[in-house]
């Protein structure tokens, strides 16, 4: 428990794959007695999990209305409403929120905010209150040290090509593999390097909010990602703190998936299948795979000849019976499943007829596989991806599908992956490695650990301020 009680701002981009690891650290610190104010706009508000009832008194949600903004949809007010290309309208739109941020502070300031990098007026805003800020990262260490020091994200640096993306940067002293395929490369040298329509490109909003937060908050731990984390501290010249990977409940989780009756068909059909014998595959919600992609990834799971569940967002505008090949479903009624929209996603992967995962890499993906120790098919579609999937090759737990050289892939690549994770015996050391890493991802004792370092970075922090801020 906090010695004071400490009341935390916290401020995350308006993605859930953002959204959704902040509310769970916003949980971990109100069990320890901090006060949380969620701040988000009303309709992501609305679509958040609930928060336990021993928690409701820690934890208040504000809401601030997104402002009308030319090119952005009606209703849209996060990444999931919206097409790549729109997502520079909800970074303008989210600039817009810096006046009503700042007349919450003035009403109420707390002890700490903690934010996400696309706001990256706040510390300039906090300070005019005298509040620390910490930049909470939802990237991997990994990721932050591709992405480099403030002073490469403010200009070209030394990455002036589109080919310096393809290859770990050269302020990383150790071997690495993290690094984009060529045929992503054009699109994160965009992104970091040039100004959307909001007037800033992500590397100038990542290069703003390093410099101007008092520390870094990182999902990671040491025992994962050790050397990584130790070379932010260098690159970023300040406090990197670990704040552990927020792992799920598992004990809760397999409770609550016995509430799931309408998933009695998929979870009676997991218990007729032979012990880690199951492909789990799933792509989240915010990746929008066209049919085509849909297609050829069908035809490989099926060529695999592997048990599968498939969780399956349809397209958006497309009719069931069009996006799937024909004959699919028929031919796989005995090999495998495919669910529509939401699913358990823990609870299955908790099932022990689930052997490995085959889907995108996004970070808090990784996390809940390998808390299983599911061994990895990887298969990157967008932003930190690519990079997550060499980390987890880099550490020998995951297999990445080839592609070809436009970044498209083939069926008959998807099935000799599937296999060679799930079946090969000269891999099986990679299933091993999986299942050891396991530990590290669920040992809950050494994650809360992290979050009482952090109270106690907390503690100092505002102590140090206060001090500061005394004329005497």
């Amino acid at each position: 428990m906090a010695d004071k009680q400490y009341h935390v701002m916290m401020f995350p981009w308006l993605a859930f794959g953002h959204m959704l690891p902040f509310l769970e650290l916003a949980k971990k610190l109100a069990a320890k007695g901090i006060s949380i104010s969620f701040i988000s706009t009303p309709r992501n508000i609305q679509r958040l999990p609930s928060i336990p009832a021993s928690l409701t008194d820690q934890i208040k949600l504000v809401e601030i209305p997104l402002p009308p903004t030319d090119g952005l949809p009606e209703n849209s007010e996060a990444t999931i409403d919206l097409q790549l290309e729109q997502v520079q309208y909800l970074k303008k739109a989210y600039d817009g929120l810096q006046a009503p941020f700042e007349m919450l502070l003035q009403r109420d300031q707390p002890d700490l905010i903690l934010f996400d990098f696309i706001p990256c007026w706040v510390p300039e805003t906090a300070a005019r209150f005298g509040v620390p800020t910490a930049f909470f990262s939802v990237f991997s260490a990994a990721t932050l040290a591709y992405t480099g020091p403030p002073d490469e994200l403010k200009s070209f640096g030394s990455r002036t090509r589109i080919e310096d993306f393809t290859v770990a940067p050269r302020w990383i002293p150790f071997p690495s593999l993290v690094a984009h395929r060529p045929d992503c490369a054009a699109r994160i040298f965009q992104n970091l390097k040039l100004s959307d329509i909001s007037g800033m490109s992500s590397g100038q909003r990542l290069a703003t909010t390093l410099e101007g937060c008092n520390f870094v908050v990182v999902r990671s731990c040491r025992d994962f990602e050790g050397n990584y984390l130790n070379l932010l501290e260098e690159l970023y010249q300040k406090p990197v703190l670990p704040i552990g990977l927020l792992p799920p409940n598992l004990e809760k989780n397999k409770a609550q998936s016995l509430l799931n009756k309408n998933w009695d068909f998929t979870f009676k059909w997991l218990d007729k299948q032979k012990l880690n014998s199951v492909v789990f595959v799933g792509f989240g919600s915010e990746y929008k795979m066209p049919v085509e992609q849909i297609q050829e990834l069908a035809l490989g799971i099926e060529l695999s000849k592997l048990p599968f569940i498939w969780i399956l967002r349809k397209p958006d505008e497309v009719d069931s019976s069009g996006f799937l090949p024909s004959g699919f479903s028929a031919r796989t009624s005995g090999q495998g499943i495919v669910c529509y929209g939401w699913a358990p996603q823990q609870e299955i992967l908790a099932h022990p007829a689930i052997g490995g995962c085959l889907f995108h890499s996004g970070w808090g993906s990784i996390i809940e596989s390998l808390c299983f120790g599911h061994p990895l098919i990887l298969m990157p579609m967008m932003a930190d991806q690519g990079l997550n999937a060499k980390l987890l090759v880099e550490n020998g737990i995951g297999l990445e599908v080839q592609r070809n050289e436009d970044g498209s892939f083939d069926r008959d690549e998807v099935a000799k992956s599937m296999r060679i994770v799930m079946v090969e015996q000269e891999w099986a050391s990679l299933r091993l490695k999986a299942a050891q890493v396991q530990t590290i991802f669920t040992d809950q004792y050494h994650h809360e650990n992290y979050i009482n370092k952090f109270v106690q970075h907390l503690a100092i922090t505002r102590e140090t301020c206060q001090m500061s801020e005394d004329p005497n």
